[in-house]
């Protein structure tokens, strides 16, 4: 089977360096050109299932998909974005004067840290691998429309790589990143493609 993963396009959030988290952000009108183009990138891609988070963002990011292909959006909450919890809304900027050491450990080993009333990176990857044990079992190519954290927690897991890596699994926003699984086993055909992305249309 074939697993494409997608991160939203952009917000204006995204653009302010301002953290959003479970924040339910809407795309920026850039946001909405990248996923148009991402959009038309998929178009002949075979898609038997499409997966997304519930926050704007990334829904409308699942809908711009699903023109294309004759397939239901399942909606599931756990593929929501890291719960940053009191530091949703702040920019890395404010983040870096008021919480420089948590800014600097968050960086420099993210799977050591739990966000303030909020979640630590290993929470994002269980609540995340329920869904995806339950698409895996299914067999079918599947889209999934998350956000940048908790797809870099799947693609740690996939790759049996410590959370500590998460960050080497960057994806962009409007990225797709392509896994075939054969027998459970899941190898990384694509990682965060954006080419599409320079497009004109």
């Amino acid at each position: 089977m074939k697993l494409i993963l997608v991160r939203h396009g952009e917000t204006l959030w995204n653009r302010e360096n301002r953290i959003q988290g479970h924040t339910d952000v809407e795309l920026s009108d850039d946001g909405r050109m990248q996923v148009k183009k991402l959009a038309l990138s998929m178009e002949k891609d075979k898609i038997d299932a499409i997966y997304s988070s519930p926050l704007k963002r990334a829904y409308d990011t699942a809908q711009a998909i699903a023109r294309f292909h004759d397939t239901e959006i399942k909606v599931e909450p756990k593929l929501r974005e890291l719960n940053h919890g009191d530091f949703e809304s702040l920019t890395i900027q404010e983040l870096k004067e008021t919480h420089g050491a948590f800014l600097k450990e968050w960086i420099e080993n993210p799977a050591s840290v739990v966000m303030p009333n909020g979640e630590s990176l290993a929470q994002v990857q269980e609540r995340v691998w329920d869904v995806m044990g339950m698409i895996l079992e299914t067999s079918r190519d599947t889209l999934v429309v998350s956000h940048g954290m908790a797809i870099m927690t799947i693609l740690c897991k996939i790759q049996n790589l410590s959370l500590s890596n998460a960050r080497q699994m960057f994806v962009n926003m409007a990225s797709k990143t392509v896994v075939s699984f054969e027998s459970g086993q899941g190898t990384v055909l694509l990682l965060n493609d954006i080419s599409h992305l320079n497009e004109i249309i």
